[in-house]
């Protein structure tokens, strides 16, 4: 069987990323269970920029087909913070039950058609003959006023569906990978992969 190498070592993610592309003849490993280590820096301004970085960096060490996804929060009144930075927000050991709190903290009093926001993902494909493919899903919400729910993880308790009534963390997995931003543009590489017969 064909592998494909997840260019992360976020567990949540990995669990995520399996659910969605279960269905592909592959066997879809992680870094860790790849064997892979490889420092890299990160220092695109975009969230395919950053993508494309670390799939290229794990692909040249694997040789084999690698993808990798850069994913943040975007909030529209604080111009589009915590963005790219999302992971490293407030420091990269800080939890995230303190970065929804400053978050919600500085949208105090903000109403709620101010509160826009959205989650972002893209996603690279790099395959050792130097193809490149990238992808990016959205999922638009706005930031609640308080945590919410037990699922998901990361900013998921404050981001706010109005149409759902409720936040990604209070939505079962299944119904989250079917909206989320992760799951849109895994479900785009998906189509792309299977499209340029590159499976």
């Amino acid at each position: 069987m064909k592998r494909m190498i997840f260019a992360t070592g976020n567990e949540n993610k990995m669990k995520e990323i399996r659910e969605i592309l279960g269905s592909l003849p592959l066997e879809i490993l992680s870094m860790k269970e790849a064997g892979i280590e490889v420092d890299i820096t990160e220092d695109g301004t975009t969230f395919e920029e950053n993508a494309r970085i670390k799939a290229r960096a794990v692909c040249e060490r694997a040789g084999e087909m690698v993808l990798a996804d850069d994913s943040g929060l975007e909030v529209d009144y604080l111009n589009k913070e915590p963005g790219i930075y999302s992971a490293r927000y407030m420091g990269e050991d800080t939890s995230y039950r303190i970065k929804n709190k400053s978050l919600i903290d500085r949208l105090e009093g903000v109403p709620d058609e101010k509160r826009t926001a959205r989650f972002v993902c893209a996603i690279a494909a790099a395959f050792p003959d130097g193809r490149e493919l990238v992808v990016r899903g959205t999922i638009e919400g706005i930031i609640g006023y308080e945590e919410k729910g037990e699922n998901g993880f990361g900013y998921d308790p404050i981001f706010y569906l109005p149409e759902r009534g409720c936040t990604t963390a209070e939505l079962p997995p299944e119904e989250k990978n079917s909206v989320s931003h992760r799951g849109n543009a895994l479900r785009q590489m998906k189509k792309m992969l299977e499209q340029e017969h590159l499976l």
